[in-house]
């Protein structure tokens, strides 16, 4: 009798075992699918401040500046008396959980400057590296998230050194 429970005992830290190695598992599992699901939401935020970036510029009439000082132009367009909202709000960055956002800036063709992309302040390496939409080809193989660049398509970003970080609540640049 006291072989068999000795024989139990093994057999009970044995199981003990198992289950604190696929508990481990599934906790890195779980973190992988939460930044796959960020990797999305960005994905979709990205887009919708694409959008607004779009819809400001085509707002423009002659002489008056094409590209937003900061991210809350996007939000109340101070060039018009009436309330103009390309944005609904600033979104919070989903790899990061903050409103803080890096910002692309560069002259207009009134010689204003001002944003024209966005990307997030996360210097993760990216899960997703191929199979984006048409719109974010230019994401494949990056390494950073800092390198996906959320810009308006007229103005295609090209040089680093015009590179910021937009604050909430920020004054005008």
């Amino acid at each position: 009798m006291r072989k068999e429970t000795g024989f139990t005992y093994i057999g009970l830290l044995i199981l003990i075992a198992i289950l604190g190695i696929i508990a481990a598992a599934s906790v890195q599992v779980g973190s992988i699918f939460q930044r796959r699901i960020a990797e999305e939401t960005l994905l979709d935020i990205g887009a919708e401040y694409q959008r607004a970036l779009l819809s400001y510029a085509n707002a423009t009439t002659n002489g008056q500046r094409s590209t937003p000082q900061n991210l809350n132009d996007l939000i109340k367009d101070p060039r018009y008396p009436k309330v103009i909202r390309h944005l609904r709000r600033i979104y919070n960055d989903p790899l990061t959980g903050k409103n803080n956002w890096g910002v692309i800036r560069a002259k207009d063709q009134n010689g204003f400057n001002g944003i024209i992309g966005i990307y997030s302040l996360s210097d993760q390496t990216p899960i997703k590296i191929g199979n984006f939409p048409q719109t974010f080809t230019h994401f494949t193989n990056k390494s950073s998230y800092q390198e996906w660049i959320f810009y308006h398509p007229a103005l295609q970003p090209h040089a680093r050194q015009n590179r910021s970080e937009f604050l909430p609540n920020q004054s005008s640049k």
